[in-house]
Parts: C-alpha cells; structure tokens; sequence
C-alpha cells in the first residue's frame, strides 16, 4: 500500500488467500487511483473469472493503453479460471503500461508453479491470511485509529469476540459504530459498544477471563449461566482460545526470572506496554505452576470434547461450566 500510495505501480499483482478483505482492500484502491477518472473508460476493465479466459486476459494485457499512461485489468473472482499457462507465458515479458490484477479468493495458488516465481520477479504475490482470533482487537484498534477514534482494550475484546473474525462484516460494524460517536467525543468505550452493538459489558468473554484471572467463582458462573442464555454473547468456541492463551502466557511468566516486576514480565511476553503485565501479576498470586499446568492440560480435553472427540453427547455449555469449575477450585 505505501508503494502504491506513492504511485508505483508493477505489471502484475497477484493477489490469493482466505481473507477477501484485504484482497478488496488493494485491488479496490488500484482501480481507483492507478488512472483519473477521465481515463478510465477506455483504460480500465474489471472481468470476472467465470465469464473469461486466461488467454483472453493476456491477448488485452498486451494491447496498449489509449493516451494514458497505464491500461488497468482487474480479475475478480480469478479463482473460477481452469488453466494459468497463459499468464505464465504473458509474465516472462510482461507490458510494462499493463497493470494486471489477478484476485484468486478462497485458496492460494500452487506455490511450486512457475507463474508464482514470474510474477514474484516482475510485480506483487500476497497472501492475504485469516486473522486469528487473537489479532482482531489490535485489528479493531488500528482500524479506529485510522478513522480518528479510540477504543480501550475490553471494548476492542468485547466488538471482536460478538462479531468474529470475518474481517468485512467487522469492519461494517466498526462503520456504523463511527457515524454514531459525537464529533467532539471520538472514545469508544464499552457502554458505547454496549448501545451501539448490543454487547453486555458486563456478561462477555472479556470478563469471563478477568473473573476466572481473580478468583471470582461468583462472577465467572453468572457469565457462563449468561452465555447459556445468549449464545451469541459468548460460547465455549470464543471462550477457550482467549483462556488458553492466558494460561500459556501465565505459564511462561511463571519460568521466567524470579523477581517478576510489570516490566519483568511485558519483557518476558513481548508486551508492549507494563500495562498488560497486571493480570499476570495477579494471576501468579491465585494459581501455582502445577495448577497452572493441570488448567492447561484441562482446557485442551474439553477443546477436544467440544469437537466431538471422546465426546458423545456433552452439550457445549456443559463442557464449560465443567472447565470453570476445575480452574476455579
């Protein structure tokens, strides 16, 4: 994207993956701003992968743009196209005023085939991955800031863990989240999400996990009583990988050096910022290195039993509660 911010374009880009949001991100950005808009008409096609050919794309590829500096070619849904040894004939001398977008969604185009390693010496292969449920609050963080406003961490939890990792249905969220925050108020705040969302901010995984870091048997059953009620809201499939990245964590912690100030431990698990240390802290307190590594072993059972493994007839929110139960006492 800096590259083609700063107008520098190469004649193919290739772009694959499981996640459609940031192949629409870059090809949408090209057919806007590679050519003005008087240009485009007769320099800009978009084709769908279903209704062309491979050949047929490169016999337009090598025709040349029509008084303007570049001819744009947008391939979408390039998945549907059968064979690609066109393309790899076409990117052993590739034209130079030819801008080729080739959008191949759902999948990755064989890496071993000759047309990846051409197109990688003359233009752009990127693969565009699946965030992973960890990475979407920094994901709604950044997206906000971009968009000048904030959010704190439990309303950035809270939005990624009710809306999921489908980055475009995210994002549409986050958009309409935007147009109702005040001109003079850009903070988003878990009452905001709350109102404008509709997540508890009290009964999510977020405070699951603060209640089971403190001990607070009370608290963590009222949240998983809650999430019995409103699945939505939370179930064990959003719930385990937040617990289980705690507790790997606390377990790193815990071997680390024995003096574990904030800073000791931000260091220890490449945090940054102190500020995060805290819940570790707390979490050293209330559970040992065995407990810590028997909760380990525990969550990996019931993540096993809630995919149907050993498992006959268990109901998710059974299995929770049981998990709950065994880190708790």
């Amino acid at each position: 994207m800096t590259d083609l911010k700063a107008g520098r374009f190469l004649p193919i880009y290739i772009l694959m993956g499981d996640e459609p949001y940031y192949i629409d991100k870059i090809s949408d950005y090209i057919a806007e701003n590679a050519l003005p808009p008087e240009e485009r008409d007769f320099n800009q096609t978009i084709v769908y992968g279903a209704d062309t050919t491979a050949m047929k794309i490169c016999d337009q590829a090598h025709q040349f743009p029509m008084m303007a500096k570049y001819q744009v070619i947008i391939v979408k849904e390039a998945q549907a196209i059968k064979s690609l040894d066109p393309l790899e004939r076409y990117l052993r001398k590739p034209v130079a005023s030819t801008i080729l977008v080739w959008c191949y969604k759902n999948g990755t185009i064989d890496k071993r085939k000759k047309v990846v390693s051409l197109a990688q010496t003359v233009g752009v292969v990127f693969e565009s991955k699946k965030l992973r449920d960890y990475q979407l609050p920094s994901f709604v963080s950044s997206y906000l800031h971009d968009h000048k406003a904030t959010i704190d961490q439990k309303a950035a939890q809270m939005i990624s863990d009710h809306v999921g990792a489908d980055l475009n249905r995210l994002t549409s969220e986050l958009d309409k989240l935007l147009i109702g925050l005040p001109e003079g108020n850009r903070q988003v705040t878990p009452e905001v999400v709350e109102r404008e969302i509709g997540v508890s901010k009290d009964f999510n995984t977020f405070e699951l996990r603060d209640a089971i870091i403190q001990k607070n048997v009370f608290k963590a059953n009222q949240i998983i009583k809650y999430f019995d009620s409103n699945p939505r809201s939370g179930s064990i499939y959003k719930s385990l990988p937040m617990i289980f990245n705690f507790f790997q964590n606390l377990m790193i912690v815990h071997y680390s050096r024995p003096n574990k100030t904030e800073n000791d431990v931000a260091r220890a698990l490449g945090l940054k910022t102190p500020w995060g240390a805290k819940s570790y802290i707390t979490g050293m307190r209330n559970y040992s290195p065995a407990k810590t590594k028997y909760i380990i072993s525990a969550i990996r059972s019931i993540d096993a039993k809630s995919k149907g493994i050993d498992n006959p007839d268990t109901e998710a929110g059974d299995l929770m509660k049981e998990l709950i139960f065994f880190i708790l006492h």
